[in-house]
């Protein structure tokens, strides 16, 4: 899915870059991606897949690290640990700026 979406956003961006249409065409575009980015639909299907993402995440997280255990290097531990004290310490926002909920 991912690989999809990479390509059709390239496709898009190359479309607009190269199109002869001109502003119009530029403009038409935006709005059209504008429209369906506010569709509650698709914001509602983002934001559960995100949610999805993070439960799984947090499975994996515990399997590795319950069977990696002190065989990770220093450095990776304490990138770990600061992300997940950034994730409990009740900020629910992420990188990306959307909720925890």
């Amino acid at each position: 899915m991912r690989y999809r979406l990479t390509f059709l956003a390239g496709m898009a961006v190359g479309y607009v870059l190269g199109t002869r249409a001109g502003r119009e065409r530029y403009e038409q575009l935006k709005k059209s991606a504008r429209q369906i980015a506010q569709n509650p639909a698709v914001r509602n299907t983002a934001e559960s897949a995100a949610q999805q993402g993070r439960v799984y995440a947090g499975k994996a997280f515990h399997t590795v690290s319950d069977k990696v255990g002190d065989r990770v290097p220093e450095s990776v531990a304490q990138r770990v640990r600061s992300l997940r004290e950034r994730s409990v310490d009740g900020t629910a926002e992420d990188d990306w700026g959307t909720s925890g909920t």
